[in-house]
């Protein structure tokens, strides 16, 4: 959980940046999407890869938190079957 609210944080850091803060998105965008494919893997992780890169990349939604939706699914929702977090 604190991986995730830690990448969520990342995310919301480039707002601290008035100006250059969606610049950064540009640069983050595709990192965190990989760095989600990894965690979560499987199809449900391409799909929220995918899911947090738009994310990123749309001014004014950085305050989603993607990687900690998807914790509390696969952590707290566990009955629905595929949630797993990848390892390494």
């Amino acid at each position: 959980m604190l991986f995730c609210i830690l990448m969520d944080l990342i995310g919301y850091a480039t707002y601290s940046i008035p100006f250059l803060g969606e610049f950064g998105d540009l640069l983050w965008a595709p990192i965190s999407a990989v760095i989600f494919y990894k965690t979560f893997g499987g199809w449900r992780g391409a799909f929220g890869g995918i899911f947090n890169f738009v994310e990123e990349l749309l001014p004014f939604t950085d305050f989603v938190p993607s990687f900690t939706i998807m914790w509390l699914l696969k952590s707290k929702f566990s009955f629905l079957s595929g949630f797993k977090i990848a390892k390494g």
